[in-house]
């Protein structure tokens, strides 16, 4: 049990299992783009270190670029999506791999994805280290790499915050409710 703000999480995926998953996402992404040299976006804050690992895990020619957008405030999304760092690459005609840290109303997905068509990339597909399908609004998503599919509860650790701390545990922890 941890202790965050005035929350307190239980254990709920362990870095080792963690760990194995990524593994497994680094064999995925090799079938389809160790030909292509993606370029992969992470998604800031949350998912640098789900990008970091992973990325070690690719034994395929690759780059990595970050952009920061934000939809959080405590433990809700707002329900805006805000851009805060833009991309410098120019990715027409890339294949883009965006890395996220958890999707679950798909919002800030959906726009990202939106705004990226715009520069015309080759193609665009996202892995994302969580998924919560119940709170899923955007069906149509290309989520085709996702480590785990979780329930509508939040989380922390392994890069997941709860008002800015709470990221550095390498274990994820539920709350408790």
């Amino acid at each position: 049990m941890i202790q965050v703000h005035d929350l307190s999480f239980q254990p709920y995926l362990s870095s080792e299992k963690i760990q194995t998953r990524i593994q497994e996402l680094a064999t995925e992404l090799k079938t389809e783009y160790a030909d292509k040299r993606p370029l992969f976006i992470g998604v800031l804050n949350g998912a640098f270190m789900f990008a970091a690992d992973l990325l070690k895990a690719c034994s395929f020619d690759c780059e990595i670029s970050f952009i920061k957008v934000a939809s959080y405030r405590g433990t809700q999304s707002t329900g805006e999506v805000s851009t805060l760092i833009g991309l410098d690459e120019d990715i027409k005609g890339r294949h883009i791999v965006i890395v996220e840290d958890i999707v679950d109303t798909g919002n800030t997905m959906a726009k990202l994805m939106r705004d990226l068509t715009e520069y015309e990339p080759a193609s665009m597909s996202l892995v994302s280290l969580l998924l919560k399908p119940e709170a899923l609004q955007h069906p149509h998503l290309p989520l085709r790499y996702i480590g785990f599919e979780i329930p509508n509860k939040f989380v922390v650790g392994y890069g997941l915050d709860y008002d800015g701390l709470g990221r550095n545990y390498p274990d994820i922890y539920q709350l408790v409710q």
